[in-house]
């Protein structure tokens, strides 16, 4: 065999190591990356699902309300935050920037009346109720309350009324409280509250009665937050601490 002949298999060799060296991980990475290409690869809008078109044709400022109580009883501060914020927290089409005293200056003169009729019916981009329906009439004026006083108003923000009848009933308006708010802890004890139902753990907390009990909740103590994080009014707070109490004795 001559010495070209020689050179020239070597070449073929060395030649066929770099392409393996060279080919088999890029082989790899190609086989890898057509797997690993789901859904959220952008293919173009043909290959969107209908929920994906839905999402990008919801109106401005429409979000799905987190529930912080019972229809109706959420402060204007639970409402911005479920609501109000996803607009008005960066100013986003053209909404009041929270805070923005400048921004909302020439809205506060228009009055309190004005600005809740085009938070309730709608107003420029504004969805009625900020694209959340369930609000109550009362729940969309506390919102623009507090983002108003926010911004230098002195608006009064409506106040939860009572249950009809006077005396709120704590095995129906408490229990629907306690389901609402209160489980999130006393069902499972968590953070040291006393579990729904545990004689022993509630007993050193009714030592100087209920109403001292419900005062406690009502101010809040230790990782419980005032009246537990609920936005009602003290009364409905006072009901479902008796639904826990009496389910104590």
């Amino acid at each position: 065999m001559s010495g070209s002949n020689v050179a020239g298999g070597a070449q073929k060799v060395v030649g066929m190591i770099l392409a393996a060296v060279i080919g088999f991980p890029l082989l790899i990475f190609l086989v890898a990356k057509l797997f690993t290409s789901g859904p959220g690869v952008d293919l173009g809008q043909a290959n969107m699902t209908n929920e994906a078109i839905s999402a990008r044709l919801q109106a401005v400022g429409a979000v799905k309300l987190v529930e912080g109580g019972p229809p109706g009883s959420r402060s204007g501060k639970a409402v911005y935050e479920s609501v109000c914020m996803s607009c008005h927290a960066t100013g986003m089409a053209g909404s009041p920037k929270f805070g923005d005293a400048g921004a909302w200056a020439a809205r506060i003169a228009k009055g309190f009346d004005t600005l809740t009729k085009h938070a309730i019916e709608g107003f420029n981009a504004m969805p009625a109720r900020g694209g959340a329906t369930d609000l109550t009439d009362d729940e969309v004026k506390r919102a623009v309350a507090y983002m108003g006083n926010a911004g230098g108003a002195k608006f009064e923000e409506p106040k939860v009324a009572a249950a009809a009848g006077g005396a709120i009933d704590p095995a129906v308006k408490g229990k629907e409280i306690y389901d609402s708010v209160c489980m999130a802890c006393h069902a499972t004890g968590i953070s040291n509250a006393p579990k729904f139902g545990d004689k022993a753990a509630w007993a050193p907390r009714l030592k100087d009665g209920a109403d001292a009990a419900v005062a406690i909740g009502i101010k809040g103590l230790n990782a419980m937050p005032p009246k537990g994080g609920y936005q009602g009014s003290d009364d409905e707070f006072k009901a479902a601490a008796l639904y826990m109490i009496n389910a104590a004795k």
